[in-house]
């Protein structure tokens, strides 16, 4: 059971992983993560995702809300930037986990294409 104590650390965790529960977010956050500095124009976002711009808009918001990115207007362009460096970790971080449960899975997978028919349910093909 939670304490009253832990119950808000687990939500705010809990919604960090909510704001990073789109491909279209990982992706945004990964080319921030790749920009000099850290930062890009909404313009260089909207070409590199692809989005339309309100659906960008709106993955912007929920990065902002969550606090995983920040903005800042500078006349008509608005520029985004990783609200702390360690997002960029915690993205490398997933990555190299997901790498590595598909590495052991194509090994499975190999391991088991060099069974003999023999061991396998079914009738043999």
């Amino acid at each position: 059971m939670l304490s009253t104590a832990q119950a808000p650390l687990y939500e705010i965790k809990a919604n960090l992983f909510k704001a990073l529960a789109h491909p279209a977010r990982i992706r945004i956050l990964e080319l921030l993560a790749a920009a000099p500095d850290t930062t890009a124009p909404v313009s260089y976002l909207l070409a590199e995702t692809g989005l339309e711009a309100s659906h960008l808009s709106q993955h912007l918001a929920t990065l902002r809300r969550h606090r995983v990115v920040t903005s800042v207007r500078t006349a008509n362009a608005v520029t985004y930037r990783l609200a702390h460096p360690k997002i960029a970790e915690l993205l490398s971080i997933a990555r190299t986990f997901l790498l590595d449960n598909l590495a052991d899975s194509n090994e499975q997978l190999r391991l088991a294409r060099e069974l003999p028919a023999a061991h396998l349910p079914g009738p043999a093909l």
